[in-house]
């Protein structure tokens, strides 16, 4: 648990730096250098103009199909996700019994609580920060996201449904920590996590971090952050439920 905080903690400094480092107010264009620029900046920027060239002009529209392209790209991470979390659960009997040995609040029980927890993971293929993966993987996607929409000057000025991209949107904000924590109670649905009370606290301080985020950044990010959500959520519907049902089959043999 306490490398999920330093993990959590270490997302929100990168993207606190990241977004408000130099340059943010600067166009960005094919002369832009450095390689922050040059292979995550300006590539979003010119695959964003292109799906919205595509869509009659909506940067709406394309923020929306790069955003399920990226998740797609993504999958993997979410399957091996999914499967830690399935990991997790049948290893919920032994777990019991190792809390039950080590009740003590003393040192040297919660000690060896751990020292035997982590080698009952081990054994069992289970990572328990599996879960932060995605998360990481995709905080770069989200910075270049943010970058490439506060320096593409024609989304900063573009309309999508009652959005104005280039500003916040308190209900978008709100969408985005509400999928946000429709997203993650899913994917720990009937593992360890929804009997852990740090990982249940977990579960309401991501969604709160992120719509805080959301209440500042340009709507255009929040979109982003939205459509990711509810393709996660999706997946999470159909590639957890036959693992799940595997699991309860297992048991029940």
């Amino acid at each position: 648990m306490r490398n999920k905080w330093i993990a959590l903690l270490a997302m929100t400094g990168v993207l606190t730096f990241l977004s408000g480092c130099t340059e943010v107010n600067q166009e960005i264009t094919e002369d832009s250098t450095g390689f922050w620029n040059e292979y995550i900046v300006f590539p979003l920027s010119q695959t964003l103009q292109f799906f919205a060239d595509s869509t009659n002009g909506s940067y709406g529209l394309s923020i929306i199909i790069v955003t399920i392209i990226i998740r797609l790209v993504l999958l993997p991470l979410n399957v091996k996700q999914l499967k830690s979390s399935k990991a997790m659960q049948e290893i919920q009997p032994q777990l019991q019994e190792l809390r039950s040995k080590y009740s003590s609040k003393d040192a040297q029980s919660q000690q060896k609580l751990q020292q035997e927890t982590m080698q009952l993971f081990q054994k069992n293929g289970v990572n328990p920060l599996a879960g932060c993966l995605p998360i990481i993987v995709q905080m770069p996607v989200l910075i270049g996201f943010y970058h490439a929409i506060m320096r593409t000057e024609t989304i900063q000025t573009h309309d999508f449904l009652w959005l104005q991209l280039g500003t916040a949107d308190p209900f978008l904000a709100i969408l985005t920590a509400a999928t946000t924590f429709l997203q993650q109670k899913l994917m720990m649905a009937g593992g360890a996590a929804m009997q852990n009370p740090q990982m249940q606290m977990m579960l309401y301080i991501m969604p709160l971090m992120i719509g805080t985020f959301a209440f500042f950044f340009p709507s255009a990010l929040a979109l982003y952050w939205i459509v990711g959500n509810i393709v996660m959520i999706l997946q999470t519907l159909f590639i957890r439920k036959p693992m799940m049902k595997d699991t309860t089959g297992g048991a029940a043999k």
